[in-house]
């Protein structure tokens, strides 16, 4: 190929790269910063639960998938939230054990990051029938109820898929426990629990 000719390709090869990377980076900003299905909650604390709620101070209850990335981000924002809330907070992290996986399947580092942070209980949900019950649907769903157990939050509490920093959805946590107002919606990011109807439940992680 002569030098000239060369000499031409290398910008509209530059250009052709350029906007390579541009698109690569917009699809993933997208997903990054696309929610998940919004929960399906009720207006109060399931009866049929096998959680405890604490009946003296709000109650956290927070849905992971052992196998979602992007779960740990929620996690460590969890433990911010509990140590800016002084004990004011009560926490369960119940974490996704689906059937047909072995056990300790769902104690990953997920589980073990859950609990060292002081003042969070983790628990198995097995084969998924909490989530069922709370009507999670993504993993790093989170609700927040009163000590009456009338739902005060639910929506996630980090920026995006696996992104850690302020959020609308910590603030509104943190709203409502050290002043009693907040929002009581907010996007969700993370990878689905599980499929809708039980029979069609699956062990892996579906984005």
């Amino acid at each position: 190929m002569p030098f000239t000719v060369r000499r031409g390709l290398v910008p509209v090869l530059g250009a052709v790269w350029l906007i390579a990377v541009g698109l690569g980076m917009r699809t993933l900003a997208a997903y990054t910063y696309t929610p998940g299905e919004p929960a399906h909650a009720s207006a109060y604390w399931p009866t049929e639960t096998g959680l405890t709620r604490d009946t003296s101070r709000p109650t956290l209850v927070l849905f992971a998938h052992p196998q979602c990335p992007c779960s740990r981000a929620a996690v460590s924002e969890l433990a911010r939230l509990m140590a800016r809330t002084h004990g004011a907070l009560d926490a369960r992290v119940v974490v996704l054990h689906p059937d047909g996986t072995p056990p300790g399947w769902e104690r990953t580092d997920i589980w073990r990051a859950a609990a060292t942070i002081p003042g969070v209980s983790v628990v198995s949900d097995e084969a998924g029938h909490e989530a069922d019950r709370f009507g999670a649907v993504v993993s790093g769903q989170t609700y927040l109820y009163n000590a009456s157990g009338r739902l005060l939050f639910a929506g996630g509490i980090t920026l995006g898929r696996g992104h850690e920093g302020d959020n609308p959805g910590r603030s509104a946590v943190l709203d409502w426990v050290t002043t009693g107002h907040g929002a009581t919606r907010g996007p969700v990011f993370g990878c689905t629990l599980q499929q809708s109807r039980p029979a069609d439940r699956t062990s892996g992680v579906r984005s």
